[in-house]
């Protein structure tokens, strides 16, 4: 077995979340802490590092990979939430997806209420980019749920002269997507 990094009583960091706590004990492999907060939970010993002591740091973790895992959480990770499709029959689709898994990293602390509007904002960008643009068709996918989004999204299209719009292709994208159909104007 190998030798544990942390003893009882040391203050540690949880690297992929906002909060610390101190080690109370070890159950297998991995480390159970008490929070600030005080709840118990338990981590990988990797995911966790020493608070208030430099030298142990660079003991659990060498200065290069630590100064990679400084910079990971600093820098947002470029995502890609819009993804574009092209069919010679279609023409041109732009396919958004809204999950909030793809339009944040990380949805803790939001609400649900930050969640919706956040999707709602993100479909309203998308369907003023394809009219500014003259596409002809998007396709929200908004996934299946409970529908409120669902709900959302057809309260907003109903809101727009020139725009018609139904459930998506079940085939390709199942019961969770809404294509939208921009009537273009000539004399623009």
């Amino acid at each position: 077995m190998a030798a544990k990094i942390f003893k009882q009583g040391d203050e540690v960091a949880v690297l992929d979340d906002s909060f610390s706590g101190r080690v109370k004990s070890y159950m297998g492999s991995r480390v159970v802490i008490e929070t600030t907060e005080g709840f118990e939970l338990e981590f990988a010993e990797n995911e966790l590092v020493k608070l208030h002591n430099a030298t142990d740091i660079k003991s659990f973790v060498s200065s290069q990979s630590m100064g990679r895992i400084l910079k990971e959480k600093e820098e947002p990770k470029k995502r890609s939430f819009v993804k574009e499709k092209k069919s010679k029959k279609d023409g041109f689709v732009l396919e958004v997806d809204l999950h909030i898994e793809k339009l944040v990293p990380n949805k803790k602390g939001m609400s649900n209420y930050d969640i919706l509007t956040l999707q709602t904002e993100t479909a309203k960008r998308q369907i003023e980019f394809a009219m500014r643009n003259r596409m002809q068709r998007v396709v929200l996918i908004h996934g299946v749920g409970e529908g409120i989004l669902k709900a959302e999204l057809d309260f907003l299209l109903g809101r727009y002269d020139g725009i018609t719009f139904q459930d998506a292709d079940y085939q390709k994208y199942g019961l969770g997507a809404t294509e939208v159909y921009i009537k273009q104007n000539p004399d623009r």
